[in-house]
């Protein structure tokens, strides 16, 4: 299981979340995603321990505990839903027309000359 932390100053690094989350166990891995545009730290990130006791110590301990000038959101990580199916976004239904020049014949209009 992992540990989602969120709230997180810009300017955390894994090594000063290792060290945090060190004071409760052992951590095995920590994840700070990044923003694929600006490559700026996303302001959460995953931690996982080596157990479950730890997780749920460092969990009690940090959640609402205020580090780097915020209070941190700590709690068990849901699993990832996968949004990347189904194609994109936008409205369902399909075109509904509208706009200008718009009309049920189309847009062709050489017999309004």
């Amino acid at each position: 299981m992992s540990i989602y932390v969120g709230n997180l100053s810009y300017e955390v690094t894994e090594d000063d979340l290792n060290s945090v989350f060190a004071e409760y166990g052992t951590v095995k891995r920590v994840n700070l995603p990044n923003d694929r545009e600006t490559g700026r730290p996303r302001g959460f990130a995953f931690v996982e321990m080596q157990t479950e006791d730890q997780e749920n110590a460092a969990i009690e301990a940090l959640d609402g505990a205020e580090w780097m000038g915020r209070d941190l959101k700590v709690n068990k990580a849901k699993p990832r839903e996968d949004n990347r199916s189904g194609g994109g976004g936008g409205r369902p239904g399909g075109n509904r027309g509208g706009g200008y020049g718009n009309s049920s014949r189309g847009n062709d209009r050489r017999g309004d000359y």
